[in-house]
């Protein structure tokens, strides 16, 4: 079934296992798996919410299952089955852990590919890109799904996106630490998505799409040179083209949706929800041509977007925002910050956000992105100990489904 613009939404979250007794990566998924449905396997429908399994044995993905029409109150749902995970977990001595990188992971050492349900899948992956890597093992995010009904919303979505695109990561970088030192990015998770499949650049591009907006052009600029560039690597063709596609927004005309991917995941369901519901409203606004039109949208070459995106991972919500050309598609006449800009969208938008994820907005808005909340607290202490003393207390926050705040 095809759906219209924001008729519906798809949410996906990934976590990591940890251990309760040592906070390290724990590789098992399968057995979470088996304590919930007395059976591994790869994917489990939980009611309104499905759990699977994603590459790596230590990562799972809870996602809506199916399109839903409600976002309000889908924190909740998520965090009910977050504390059914970790009721599950608890006598195997692990728990669900937030954020989109555990601080303290040697991923060369630490990682262990998923062996079970699509496993030749996930061992063809690791044979041509080597997922040994914290762009492969140690990066948790959140993706939003949104419909389009035939070429002409995919036309007025995609060129939205592509313009918002940059920005994402000043509400929800969470990635700021790497094997206990800071990176020097708050949002390491895209600075490393950035390289993660460099053998074959033509399935991640420039992280920004190109510019092409009806399907017939999207097969030609991107799909059909991800398959040619795949071909010599696999030669049993058991991967297909939407699944290699790793920008940071990818179309699936398989299901009339496309996919945001830049999103880290937070502290809790409340925060990601309520990042979730600016976005979409932002998108809105660039859709509705409200601010500009959609050919001018569309004007804007990927190499223009991905230098905004290029500094905005860095800094997060304080990197400053210099192009005018950029600031004026918010209607913006001077240089400011990225948080900035959001703080403009959401105060255009506000009166159609419930007062619940109002709260949580605005909680963001004033304390900034996870990343810098994590900075804040860690200070210029990044012992073990230290930092694993701050990463439980966002545990707490994920169990609890309540903001971080140092």
């Amino acid at each position: 079934m095809s759906y219209h613009l924001f008729e519906v939404f798809g949410i996906e979250l990934e976590y990591m296992l940890v251990s309760n007794s040592n906070l390290k990566v724990a590789p098992i998924v399968d057995q979470l798996m088996k304590a919930k449905s007395g059976a591994i396997t790869s994917d489990i429908d939980n009611g309104k919410i499905e759990w699977s399994n994603e590459l790596v044995a230590h990562v799972i993905e809870l996602k809506t299952n199916g399109p839903t029409d409600n976002l309000e109150d889908l924190d909740e749902l998520f965090s009910e089955n977050i504390i059914e995970i970790n009721k599950l977990l608890k006598p195997l001595d692990a728990k669900l852990w937030p954020s989109a990188s555990h601080p303290l992971m040697h991923p060369d050492i630490e990682m262990k590919l998923w062996s079970h349900n699509y496993s030749k899948i996930y061992e063809l992956y690791n044979r041509i890109f080597d997922c040994r890597g914290h762009g492969w093992s140690n990066v948790q995010s959140m993706h939003i799904n949104l419909p389009f009904f035939n070429d002409a919303e995919f036309e007025k979505l995609h060129a939205a996106i592509r313009i918002l695109l940059p920005i994402i990561p000043a509400l929800s970088a969470s990635s700021p630490i790497f094997e206990g030192k800071t990176t020097g990015f708050k949002d390491a998770r895209l600075n490393v998505y950035k390289t993660n499949q460099k053998e074959i650049p033509e399935m991640t591009g420039m992280v920004i799409p190109e510019q092409v907006f009806t399907q017939k052009d999207y097969y030609r600029d991107i799909f059909d040179p991800i398959s040619k560039a795949i071909k010599p690597h696999d030669v049993e063709n058991i991967l297909e083209y939407h699944f290699l596609n790793s920008r940071g927004a990818i179309a699936r005309f398989d299901r009339n949706a496309i996919e945001i991917r830049v999103i880290d995941i937070q502290e809790c369901p409340k925060a990601d929800i309520s990042i979730a519901i600016l976005i979409v409203e932002a998108l809105k606004i660039l859709v509705s041509e409200e601010l500009v039109s959609c050919e001018d949208q569309k004007s804007w070459h990927e190499e223009e977007l991905f230098t905004i995106f290029n500094d905005v991972i860095i800094d997060a919500e304080t990197s400053l925002i210099t192009d005018m050309k950029y600031l004026n598609l918010f209607d913006i006449e001077d240089k400011c910050t990225a948080g900035e800009i959001w703080k403009k969208l959401y105060s255009r938008q506000q009166e159609y956000i419930s007062v619940k994820h109002q709260e949580t907005i605005e909680f963001l808005l004033e304390n900034g992105s996870l990343s810098t909340r994590i900075l804040e607290a860690v200070g210029n202490d990044f012992s073990e100990d230290h930092l694993m003393e701050v990463y439980n207390s966002l545990g707490i926050c994920l169990s609890e489904n309540k903001m971080f705040k140092p």
